[in-house]
């Protein structure tokens, strides 16, 4: 499988590409800084310099050519405003669909955020709500857009535990709870694979299933 992952040089992008490149993947990490294509390339990845805020849809698409998936791992970062919560975790989403549609590519896999079902608490500040809003937004678009086969992913609270291999896997209310990055993108390199998970929004947490047979009982 040939897969492109937008916001290459995140915790997730990097564990994601090193994964799938182990298991013989071809992979194209698109990052927005140079200096970050070192960090890529270390995964086995073919770094890809394009930034979402500032390219089109159908330069976007010329970068895609020929992959049979897109992975949407970018964001904003903790560090920004709400502005870049909209054209990154919102507007990046709905470019990287538009630009997978012209480049013929249907499998898109998006991951988000648990909580986005819920207002936002006004307590944890603006950026939260508009971070919630954001992602919430680009659940819609990708899920309404009829040109792809897209699976949601709604991780828990993410931490830098070591993995487990052992996951809750399934389709919103799912308890609060952490999961560990490592398992994060093991499960994204997993649904890549399902295509039974088409078309579904899952929460994701640590758990007490199998990963693979976590995957293998949906749909």
């Amino acid at each position: 499988m040939d897969v492109v992952i937008a916001g290459g040089h995140g915790q997730i992008a990097l564990r994601l590409s090193t994964l799938l490149t182990g298991q013989g993947h071809t992979v194209r990490s698109i990052v927005r800084n140079p200096d970050h294509t070192d960090d890529v390339a270390a995964t086995g990845a073919s770094p890809v310099v394009a930034d979402l805020e500032k390219i089109s849809a159908t330069d976007l698409a010329g970068h895609l050519t020929g992959a049979d998936a897109v992975v949407f791992a970018a964001g904003a970062g903790p560090g920004s405003g709400v502005e870049r919560k909209e054209t990154v975790d919102r507007d990046g989403a709905v470019l990287l669909a538009d630009a997978a549609a012209t480049a013929g590519i249907r499998r898109y896999v998006l991951i988000s955020s648990t909580g986005v079902d819920a207002e936002p608490d006004p307590e944890r500040g603006e950026v939260w709500a508009a971070y919630i809003r954001a992602k919430k937004a680009a659940e819609e678009a990708v899920r309404a857009d009829g040109r792809l086969d897209a699976t949601i992913l709604r991780p828990g609270r993410l931490t830098n535990d070591p993995g487990t291999g052992r996951v809750v896997l399934a389709p919103p209310p799912v308890e609060y709870g952490d999961v560990t990055r490592d398992d994060t993108a093991a499960t994204v390199a997993a649904l890549l694979t399902a295509p039974q998970s088409a078309g579904l929004t899952l929460e994701l947490r640590g758990g007490d299933t199998e990963l693979g047979d976590a995957v293998a009982a949906l749909g």
